[in-house]
């Protein structure tokens, strides 16, 4: 029998459930393996051949090979292990939290600083907030420049 999840229904929001640890054991394994210089430095010299070794969907890879934080934790990957790639490449959590969002370091930090988004309108999906599906991502670093080619 199937659980209720009415938390399904928070816009922008991917709740880690036991589903969801299931679905990413072994990306989040990969992520815990970064926790090791060696692996660290396997993983710099050939990303895709040190994914690889690991079981993981390919989802799961593309997610690792773009940086995609929000592809990854669709796809099954734990905020908390996730943290480990961006430690890899040097970032904050700050930063990482920032590119999820579509915002600068700079936007997200202010907007943390001024009390985060409003839950106004983003309770649940089909409000009209900041955090919907098609209002995402959000901030300068999401936008398209013009003329940028």
């Amino acid at each position: 029998m199937a659980l209720d999840k009415p938390y399904l229904d928070v816009p922008g929001t991917i709740i880690f459930d036991a589903e969801q640890s299931r679905k990413g054991y072994w990306l989040n394994q990969f992520c815990m393996s970064l926790m090791k210089a060696d692996n660290r430095a396997r993983f710099k010299a050939d990303e895709r051949a040190y994914l690889d070794e690991w079981p993981m969907t390919e989802e799961q890879k593309q997610g690792v090979l773009t940086r995609d934080l929000n592809r990854c934790m669709a796809a099954g990957g734990n905020i908390y292990f996730l943290a480990k790639i961006g430690a890899t490449d040097g970032k904050s959590f700050q930063q990482m939290a920032g590119s999820m969002t579509g915002m600068t370091e700079a936007e997200y930090r202010d907007m943390m600083l001024a009390g985060g988004r409003s839950a106004e309108g983003n309770r649940f999906i089909g409000e009209d907030g900041d955090a919907q599906a098609h209002r995402q991502p959000q901030g300068q670093a999401g936008q398209t420049k013009k003329g940028a080619a």
